[in-house]
């Protein structure tokens, strides 16, 4: 199977591509403007922020018969955004993607596209774009036949298709493949003709299913370069559903983390990474060392392991239940007098450019350490002192109301 190279191509048709989506785009944008603007229904976002949001999740909820599996919940995208909406199994992310591509009717709230009350049009009314896990391709019909047919339901002419789906097959490096059907294709690639004939008729809003699990870690990572590439260049706006934190991390330019049916917290990667809001969201969002107690005076966190230092800035009241939150790259090997942890090695895993220790604490806590390449080696078993900075650790309450659960 020949292979696509990893490397963006770049040629004239793909700049004419970029033209065309965004003339496109902001013509669509400024009659939705001047349509909202004449509006006095309470349905349509008003301000100076009103311009800029492309989609309003307005309260919206779902629910079959006493179960609620969403919401209400609030949410806004803004035009030319990539936002992640990130969960474990259940949490209601899949749901949320079906209201708003109309496969699935809220049971309360409004879903506003460009200033649009689009709650109760159908699929087919709502000009959305929807990129499936498993690619969804017609077999009998070619790469080029498969990117056109968005255009042909549309009844555009037939010159303007031509030039835009080859124009589209450039971009995503498929020109020498247009007349290949998709058995002829490897699993990326037929990933990059669902993408094509996604962006070939250019949608107001482009929502994507899990899209990237089908293929191996490899593909994964490439497709990840493919999808910022073409967000960039085309300035489109993206809703990408999907539960690894990985792939929402290296993607999003926000993150929606969602769990049980609402909004945990909503952010840029960086956010969410350095910042969580509340227990789950530092135990789901990459590798965290939690480390439970209860505030104690002085800014300290008594905890069955020793008393901790908390990081300067912390409210909690005395004797309420906290968890010190510290990321794994933070922790230090030390000696023993400056020492804020000891344990004992129970596992030491090499990956390449970094070694991960697990640790198990006195009180049964594992925790873990990462430690870069060429550091000395730590043996199964060993005793091991660990140390951190105050201020690279954060304190969240972790009382049941409040850590997420």
């Amino acid at each position: 199977m020949d292979a696509i190279p990893a490397a963006p191509l770049r040629s004239r048709r793909t700049d004419v591509f970029r033209m065309l989506w965004r003339s496109s785009r902001d013509a669509k944008d400024t009659t939705a403007r001047l349509a909202a603007s004449n509006q006095t229904s309470a349905s349509a976002p008003t301000g100076p922020a009103a311009s800029t949001v492309k989609l309003h999740v307005r309260g919206i909820s779902k629910a079959y018969g006493e179960a609620t599996v969403l919401g209400p919940i609030e949410l806004k995208v803004v035009a030319g955004e990539l936002l992640a909406v990130l969960g474990p199994s259940g949490s209601g992310k899949t749901t949320l993607l079906q209201i708003i591509c109309g496969l699935v009717e809220p049971s309360g709230g409004q879903l506003i596209i460009d200033g649009r009350d689009e709650t109760d049009n159908s699929a087919d009314k709502r000009d959305i774009g929807v990129v499936f896990q498993n690619y969804a391709l017609f077999p009998h019909l070619t790469v080029r036949e498969n990117v056109a047919f968005p255009l042909q339901m549309r009844r555009v002419p037939a010159a303007e298709i031509k030039s835009r789906a080859e124009a589209t097959l450039a971009m995503v490096g498929l020109s020498d493949f247009a007349n290949r059907f998709p058995r002829e294709l490897s699993g990326g690639q037929q990933q990059r003709v669902a993408l094509a004939r996604c962006f070939v008729y250019r949608p107001s809003l482009i929502l994507m299913d899990e899209s990237l699990s089908a293929l191996d870690k490899k593909l994964r990572e490439d497709m990840r370069i493919e999808i910022k590439r073409l967000h960039r260049e085309t300035g489109a706006t993206i809703i990408f559903v999907t539960h690894d934190q990985e792939e929402a991390l290296a993607l999003a330019d926000r993150i929606c983390l969602m769990n049980e049916g609402r909004i945990e917290q909503l952010g840029t990667p960086q956010d969410l990474y350095e910042r969580p809001a509340n227990t789950f969201v530092a135990d789901f969002i990459g590798a965290s060392n939690l480390i439970h107690g209860s505030i104690a005076a002085n800014g300290r966190l008594e905890t069955r392991d020793g008393v901790l230092p908390l990081p300067d800035g912390c409210d909690l009241q005395l004797g309420r239940p906290a968890a010190l939150v510290v990321r794994p790259e933070k922790l230090v090997l030390c000696g023993a007098d400056e020492a804020l942890l000891s344990g004992r090695v129970q596992e030491s895993i090499y990956a390449g450019s970094e070694t991960r220790l697990l640790v198990r604490l006195a009180s049964g806590t594992a925790i873990t350490v990462r430690r870069t390449a060429g550091l000395p080696p730590v043996e199964i078993d060993d005793n091991v002192f660990i140390r951190w900075e105050r201020d690279q650790a954060r304190v969240l309450d972790s009382s049941p109301s409040t850590s997420g659960a």
